[in-house]
């Protein structure tokens, strides 16, 4: 199983493709989120090659979902900040919603961008 590769750094890095989807994240039963010491059951794991394996998926799992969400804040930041959208929002007003720095918000513009001239975007490469 190869690693997933991550989402290219929005302060200039180019996009690399994606070679797979992300392992599908399960969501755990409220009874066990309301459980501070359960983590998708990796405390019952007695076998530490299982846990190793289990751990290691998860890891990857959430790296590839934040990888992607972070695509999407990008789409969504560069189409907020489209200056042909009459509902256009300043850098500091789209800044301040996502809880960036006007310069990191700036960064995310472009890169999200550069995801729509590519076509490269979270839904253009899950083939």
């Amino acid at each position: 199983m190869s690693e997933p590769r991550p989402a290219p750094d929005p302060r200039g890095a180019a996009p690399r493709p994606r070679r797979m989807k992300p392992a599908q994240l399960l969501f755990e039963p409220p009874e066990a989120i309301a459980d501070p010491e359960h983590f998708f059951d990796l405390e019952s794991i007695e076998d530490p090659r299982e846990l190793l394996s289990r751990a290691t998926e998860l890891t990857l799992a959430f790296r590839a979902a934040a990888d992607r969400a972070t695509e999407f804040q990008a789409l969504a930041a560069a189409q907020l900040a489209d200056p042909s959208r009459f509902d256009r929002l300043p850098l500091a007003v789209l800044a301040e919603q996502a809880e960036w720095t006007e310069d990191y918000a700036q960064k995310m513009v472009e890169f999200g961008r550069s995801l729509l001239r590519s076509g490269g975007g979270p839904l253009g490469d899950m083939d």
